[in-house]
């Protein structure tokens, strides 16, 4: 016997916003810890985009991070990028950085232009209390190892953590789990993507308008965040015109969350330890070298 699946309507939308971090990079902010929506386990989505070396070239110097994974996505130009224990790598057009930050990082990522722009994407994503202090890890993904899908010769999906259908993302032994695609729709056609009901899932828009669920009261265009709500099964469709957009899909964690900048612990007491421990010269617990 079959089981009808609830389509996941769109409940929220929002154009990404200008924004300022690092020394001095200009990017647009999806979502973060302003915005007032809650998307467990996911903390924040940048966008890196520009064809002017001014907006991007002070980087992101050294600064530390604990109590998240943050994921560095190219399309275009490079990531450089090292840390206080030693770590250093170049990421290019196509590639991923998976970071754990766990107990505490310093590091640094200094963005590229190749071709004259440089075009990327930063996801933070939190940590269960229990792995807040897990030991540190990155992981370099070469465009070589990220496998694509693909339906009916009309949707192309980069699987780049999590699956998708048979085919598994290249990053592994990562703490919160999720699922994260980059997807291609050509005009006049429809992405079906079933998920457990518990799951926050979300798209954002690279390029491109579709419909995002079957109601198709409204285009969508790029730089623009989509909310999920409940459900078993999304329905992304297109008119004339192509699309594509990053999906996120993962399960919430559940826990309090206690955020300044960098650092996202479960309390208040933490965060202020962390901020203690980064004064005093003590941030770095783990004597851990690639």
């Amino acid at each position: 016997m079959s089981v009808e699946l609830k389509e996941r309507t769109v409940r929220y939308v929002a154009k990404s916003v200008p924004a300022m971090d690092g020394a001095g990079v200009r990017l647009k902010r999806a979502f973060g810890n302003l915005q007032g929506i809650n998307l467990d386990p996911f903390l924040l989505l940048d966008d890196i985009h520009s064809d002017d070396p001014k907006d991007t070239i002070a980087g992101f110097p050294m600064h530390p991070h604990r109590g998240i994974e943050t994921v560095s996505y190219l399309l275009d130009g490079k990531f450089e990028h090292r840390d206080s224990l030693g770590n250093h790598g170049v990421i290019n057009s196509g590639e991923i950085q998976w970071m754990t930050a766990g107990s505490g990082i310093i590091h640094e990522e200094m963005p590229m232009q190749y071709n004259g722009s440089v075009r990327g994407f930063q996801l933070w994503v939190n940590l269960p209390g229990s792995h807040k202090m897990m030991q540190p890890k990155y992981q370099d993904i070469k465009r070589s190892k990220i496998k694509e899908a693909s339906i009916d010769n009309s949707s192309t999906i980069k699987v780049l953590a999590g699956s998708f259908g048979n085919t598994s993302g290249p990053v592994e032994d990562i703490i919160s789990r999720p699922t994260y695609l980059d997807i291609h729709i050509d005009p006049e056609s429809e992405f079906k993507y079933v998920v457990p009901d518990n799951h926050t899932v979300m798209a954002y828009i690279i390029g491109g308008v579709a419909y995002f669920d079957s109601k198709r009261d409204k285009l969508i265009t790029e730089d623009t965040l989509v909310v999920f709500d409940k459900g078993d099964e999304i329905k992304i469709s297109t008119g004339n015109k192509d699309t594509r957009f990053l999906l996120m899909a993962g399960e919430p964690i559940n826990e309090p969350v206690a955020w300044h900048g960098p650092i996202v612990m479960n309390t208040r007491k933490e965060l202020i330890d962390a901020f203690k421990d980064l004064e005093n010269g003590d941030f770095i617990k783990h004597d851990y070298h690639v």
